[in-house]
């Protein structure tokens, strides 16, 4: 009796969350710079909608953390090595920024004062972001669909579901389907429980719609300039 091989990673999930990351955080700048100072109202959406974001990144990368760099030190040999270290100071980097960001924000927030900080912040952290993502898409990525299952690649993702409340979760489905292809959600659902997998393909593009509406005064903000 022939065993099959194990499945390993589709990794397209990743390029998807990037994609999302790379126009959200590409946008909030401006988002914050266009706040008037003293308007507390709209600093509250502005400040609602990064903190979410930082949250959703943090999750992102605490799983490749504890899933993806112990994978590949053990299995990639020589040829992950190096660039898993490289991976891992990356995230320090961007984990102090968003410390950073986590010092300044909530007074922005509550006030609308001292924006210039929040969104210098924010420039910083796009900057670390874009070198980060560009790396790990050219050489991690190809090192993941090779030594990773598609088994332990689903733990990705259940970390990070598993990190948000269930309104919350439905609003970051939305954030990434929003440019996704729709085969890549599919699979990203395919072992979700039925109510979700019949669900969020429905609700998640209109919550995403209406969040858009309130913070970018469009429910359909620019798409990532590729």
């Amino acid at each position: 009796m022939t065993t099959r091989p194990e499945p390993m990673a589709d990794v397209r999930d990743m390029y998807m969350a990037h994609t999302m990351f790379r126009r959200e955080f590409g946008l909030v700048p401006g988002l914050v710079r266009r706040v008037a100072e003293g308007d507390g109202e709209r600093s509250e959406i502005v400040g609602a909608h990064l903190d979410l974001l930082c949250r959703i990144l943090h999750a992102h990368h605490e799983g490749e953390d504890i899933i993806v760099w112990p994978k590949l030190h053990e299995r990639g040999g020589h040829a992950a090595a190096e660039i898993v270290l490289t991976m891992e100071w990356q995230h320090h980097a961007v984990e102090k920024t968003l410390e950073r960001l986590g010092v300044v924000l909530p007074g922005w927030r509550a006030t609308a004062r001292g924006g210039a900080q929040v969104a210098e912040t924010c420039d910083d952290l796009n900057i670390l972001l874009a070198e980060h993502m560009a790396l790990e898409e050219k050489e991690i990525l190809p090192l993941a669909a090779r030594f990773i299952t598609a088994a332990e690649w689903k733990g990705l993702g259940e970390h990070g579901m598993n990190s948000f409340s269930k309104k919350e979760l439905a609003l970051a489905f939305g954030l990434v389907m929003y440019e996704a292809d729709p085969d890549v959600i599919k699979g990203v659902l395919a072992h979700a429980p039925f109510p979700a997998r019949l669900l969020i393909p429905r609700i998640a593009p209109r919550i995403f719609a209406a969040h858009a509406e309130r913070v970018h005064g469009t429910a359909t903000p620019p798409r990532w300039n590729r």
